[in-house]
């Protein structure tokens, strides 16, 4: 058992790397009300599982004192009897709280934060997904050492066999003969001989055994294949995911709805990102969706499709298609589209219009956009007249959606005013009798009717870079699209 361990911690440490579900964007970020409170929480899952998630809240109306932090399932077993939590570390900054949690296995997390301060207890439970996605590679100064040792270890061995085959048939005080060098010398080659047959053997030994843990333990996005059929219909199969197949006791078979629909699709006319197409394929056969496309321009098209599992966790599927013109059909219902100027020489946007009139304003404040900086992206909607919107509405039931994509296409990221966590995540709190004390209301972005002409999204870039920003908004029954390209600093 111990041998099987040791094992698999180090063949770890040889797995190349691999993304998951946002694209690129592994952490997760959640603004909203916790009862009396304001909180703006950052969680930074961990690369491998087993591992430690790095959390980040910050009270963003100064009137928190304490909150204790613990790991609980989702839904299904683990979602229940909540071990002892941890409390977090007030740090010097003003009103930031940090802690870590340990995770031992992939699948839907929450993390569960019993708030404390001048407006009494509250609790909050903030959805994650965890999966190992990327390696931990060894320290060049333990590597640098570890080949010493073994360097050393290889000629001692070498130097030992030698004696011994050349002295051990000697007499004490006796001269060695010319006979007991040659012997030695022969033992010394064939020692050494032997012994790079057994590293070459050992080393191909481990990088097997690494390959068949990475097949183990590393998220692999479920394949996609696309196609156009009947000259106007998307057609986008899933495969089969090893995966996900391994571990169905985590609910990881079923999808549910998000936002009231089973897939999001997004095209992105590449290389100019000039083209941007928001749409809801159906279920139409076993992992097979299909949607009538509208008017789309011909061209290379990214495709970034997500969909949630039942147990809330998040997979984005990508691939390439290359569509021609395509006549299609009106937009009807969730479905949107927007054009862009091509994407060259990124500079600092601030402001975008719809194509319909008005616009959107990029509220920038002093805080630089940097990198691994969580940060409060703020849009304010105007009319034509540059005043603020009050034609706006609910689309999909949040007050805006914003799409995030890095130039090279290493981050996609789809995030809500509530922050980047599925809102199907969220129901699925909402809806677990355990989580009957947990406060899930009064988040931003979640509108019944009314929306404010500004806009905010909890974000943080993980890379620096060049972006390009989709803002989506519903205006007098039309959703409307403002662009902006913004370059990330380290």
């Amino acid at each position: 058992m111990k041998r099987s361990l040791v094992l698999a911690f180090f063949s770890i440490l040889l797995l190349p790397h691999s993304c998951m579900a946002h694209v690129g964007s592994p952490d997760v970020f959640y603004e909203g009300k916790v009862g009396p409170y304001h909180l703006f929480v950052m969680v930074r899952t961990p690369a491998m599982i087993p591992g430690i998630a790095e959390i980040e809240a910050r009270s963003l109306d100064g009137n928190v004192s304490a909150i204790d932090i613990v790991p609980l399932r989702i839904v299904g077993e683990g979602s229940t009897n909540a071990p002892p939590p941890d409390r977090m570390k007030r740090s010097t900054e003003a009103n930031l709280f940090t802690g870590r949690l340990w995770l031992t296995e992939s699948g839907s997390y929450q993390v569960r934060m019993e708030v404390f301060g001048a407006g009494g207890e509250a609790e909050l439970a903030v959805p994650i997904a965890a999966a190992a996605r990327s390696t931990l590679p060894m320290q060049k100064a333990l590597g640098a050492l570890l080949l010493v040792l073994m360097s050393v270890l290889v000629l001692a061995l070498i130097s030992i066999l030698g004696a011994a085959v050349r002295e051990s048939q000697v007499e004490p005080g006796a001269a060695l003969s010319q006979a007991h060098l040659r012997r030695g010398r022969v033992a010394m080659v064939v020692t050494a001989a032997v012994v790079v047959v057994i590293l070459f053997l050992g080393n191909w030994w481990w990088n097997a055994t690494a390959a068949t843990r990475k097949d183990l333990m590393l998220y692999k996005r479920p394949p996609v294949e696309v196609s156009l059929a009947n000259g106007d219909t998307l057609v986008l199969k899933m495969g089969f995911s090893a995966w996900h197949d391994r571990r169905k006791p985590l609910l990881l078979d079923k999808i549910i709805p998000d936002h009231g629909h089973l897939m999001h699709a997004f095209l992105l006319r590449m290389p100019e990102m000039d083209r941007f197409y928001h749409l809801h394929p159906g279920l139409t056969e076993q992992d097979t969706f299909t949607e009538r496309l509208p008017a789309v321009s011909r061209g290379d098209y990214q495709i970034f499709a997500d969909i949630v599992r039942e147990a809330g966790f998040a997979d984005t599927m990508t691939a390439r298609i290359t569509l021609p013109e395509v006549a299609g059909q009106a937009l009807s219902g969730d479905d949107s589209f927007a054009r862009a100027t091509p994407m060259a020489n990124t500079k600092q946007e601030t402001a975008a219009s719809f194509e319909d009139g008005g616009g959107a304003e990029w509220v920038l404040g002093s805080q630089p956009i940097r990198a691994q900086t969580a940060m409060l992206l703020r849009f304010k909607i105007v009319d034509q007249e540059r005043k603020p919107a009050t034609d706006l509405e609910p689309y999909m039931g949040m007050a805006g959606h914003l799409v995030i994509v890095k130039k090279d296409l290493s981050v996609f990221a789809h995030v809500h005013p509530s922050g980047s966590v599925p809102m199907a995540a969220i129901l699925l709190l909402q809806k677990n009798p355990a989580n009957s004390r947990v406060t899930m209301d009064n988040m931003p972005g979640m509108a019944a009717t009314a929306v404010p002409s500004e806009v905010t999204f909890p974000y943080g870039f993980p890379q620096p870079g060049e972006y390009r920003l989709f803002v989506q908004v519903k205006c007098a029954g039309k959703v409307e699209t403002a662009v902006f390209d913004t370059n990330v600093a380290p």
